[in-house]
């Protein structure tokens, strides 16, 4: 057992591994992906959209627990498929839990001591990027979700990315919905570390509880170190990127909820954006 920093403590990955395969047969599609060179799997799993649906042809990809010391992201992502709070408009690719070694240890880092969350550049540095690479192959993605959890903050944040130019950025509404719910939205202080490579800075937009980045910039500063989501958009596997960070030092239920509120509306939002695309109501 491990805590987690609230109640929950053994919540392990052995439990969040059952609590996903039980949802076989519920209109998800779970399967394990293959680590090659290593004696583990990804869990990964495939939700298809409603019949008729005029959504239908967009997929979302969501991904928790990339740091495996930041365990809110998946068991958020458990309830938002449990609970059917996923927009079924939509067809979903899930990985539940990027880094099942490092969650097991309690570590950031694999396994192995390395970060997954900079091992998307060229073809995988990692066997757990590796692993989604391939299985992402030849995917497009209207949207990819990134569930992460930071140490120091003090209130919910996220980074989002577009290659496209978008005018109609979801990141705002998706900060706007945690503060109304009550939640702390960070306000980046003196010294706040984003992590990003020296040199980057001076692309970095910051705002209240989100932060922009020039995309080409995030490319050649983080090279083969990309993370998944600048990844995901370095292989035109989708548009639109959003990646939330919920405080770890807050309470694990309210952790859950900022997750599962974000979630939520940028799905919301990604939808009305997609209808206005279409010239029709929402």
């Amino acid at each position: 057992m491990r805590r987690l920093g609230s109640a929950f403590d053994v919540l392990t990955y052995a439990e969040l591994e059952r609590a996903w395969k039980a949802l076989r047969g519920s209109g998800a599609g779970i399967r394990e992906a293959a680590c090659v060179g290593v004696p583990r799997t990804l869990l990964v799993a495939d939700i298809p959209a409603d019949r008729g649906s005029p959504a239908g042809q967009h997929a979302i990809a969501i991904a928790a627990g990339m740091h495996g010391d930041e365990p809110a992201g998946p068991w958020a992502l458990l309830s938002l498929v449990r609970d059917g709070l996923l927009d079924r408009s939509f067809a979903y690719r899930l990985w539940p839990c990027a880094n099942p070694s490092g969650y097991a240890a309690g570590t950031r880092a694999n396994a192995e001591g390395l970060d997954i969350n900079r091992s998307f550049g060229g073809g995988g540095s990692t066997p757990e990027a590796r692993a989604i690479l391939t299985a992402n192959r030849d995917r497009q993605f209207a949207l990819s979700l990134d569930l992460h959890e930071d140490p120091e903050a003090g209130g919910f944040y996220c980074y989002e990315l577009s290659d496209s130019g978008d005018a109609s950025p979801i990141g705002p509404e998706c900060v706007r919905a945690v503060e109304e719910a009550g939640f702390p939205i960070e306000e980046f202080g003196p010294g706040f570390d984003l992590g990003y490579p020296p040199g980057l800075e001076q692309f970095v937009h910051i705002e209240r509880g989100r932060v922009v980045t020039e995309t080409d910039a995030e490319f050649r500063a983080f090279g083969k170190s990309l993370p998944y989501n600048p990844g995901m958009l370095r292989r035109r596997a989708t548009h639109r990127t959003l990646t939330f960070e919920t405080p770890r030092l807050l309470p694990w239920r309210s952790r859950l909820a900022m997750h599962r509120l974000a979630v939520v509306t940028a799905i919301e939002r990604l939808r009305a954006a997609l209808a206005a695309e279409r010239g029709v109501g929402h």
